[in-house]
């Protein structure tokens, strides 16, 4: 059965979707069947991994008109994805009227579950329902995050939100790790506030950091991830070893 991981944080700009694309290629590079599904109606991470946002069926078909999920998946050389476009950002709406909203997303991807070894569930940066319908699928959550004052903050708002879906909606959801993403070890403020992550949430904390990377962001204007674009960059090895890192916790479980 899949292992199935929410790449969720509330604020922009902090890497979320640059992680998934590259986690989801770098897993498919080790040898893994990894799935992305993107939530975001920006669709970012779907042109990331070179398909159209045109693409149909997509992650608004699987959600509202009641798409099967393996019609939805696209195979692509660096894992298979179901993509999405701006008509995702009307399912939030279109959602709430309906019976067991939040468990919409969970209920549709459950015919894959066999099919891959991990699934990387997209989302929105904020708490929607598209959000909560995919910490409801999930089992655990991987927090990408910079390493600045504001984030500390909004760290705390994420957990506690985390907390709270746990509590109601999915019991067996965890939090996964923490990414320290756009790391500069050259910065005061990025060391302080890595210290204080390491300090209070320990071996939730990822070893590996992804370092600012001029490449990694070429990467997704011609549609491949930053792992395939160029293998020698330093993010692109970053990704790669935060791919193992994630492979070794979860020993025995993938």
């Amino acid at each position: 059965m899949a292992k199935i991981v929410a790449i969720t944080n509330q604020k922009g700009g902090v890497g979320k979707t640059t992680t998934a694309v590259n986690l989801c290629a770098a897993l498919t590079i080790l040898g893994r069947r990894a799935l992305l599904v993107d939530c975001d109606p920006q669709g970012n991470a779907s042109s990331g991994m070179g398909v159209s946002k045109k693409t149909r069926p997509n992650t608004y078909d699987l959600l509202i008109n009641g798409a099967a999920a393996e019609d939805c998946v696209v195979q692509t050389k660096y894992g298979a994805v179901i993509p999405t476009g701006k008509e995702l950002a009307a399912a939030s709406v279109e959602l709430i009227g309906r019976e067991r909203r939040e468990y919409v997303l969970k209920s549709a991807l459950m015919p894959l579950y066999s099919d891959y070894d991990v699934i990387l569930l997209d989302c929105p940066p904020s708490l929607e329902l598209l959000t909560v319908n995919a910490l409801v699928a999930a089992g655990s959550v991987l927090i990408p995050m910079q390493c600045e004052y504001y984030a500390l903050e909004g760290i705390a708002d994420l957990m506690t939100s985390i907390k709270m879906c746990s509590k109601r909606l999915n019991r067996s959801l965890s939090v996964e790790g923490i990414i320290l993403t756009m790391y500069d070890g050259r910065a005061n403020l990025t060391n302080q506030v890595a210290a204080e992550l390491r300090k209070f949430l320990a071996d939730k904390v990822y070893d590996t950091v992804i370092p600012r990377s001029i490449r990694l962001s070429e990467a997704p204007s011609h549609g491949i991830p930053g792992v395939a674009y160029d293998k020698a960059n330093k993010g692109s090895k970053a990704y790669m070893e935060l791919a193992a890192e994630f492979l070794r916790r979860n020993e025995g479980k993938i």
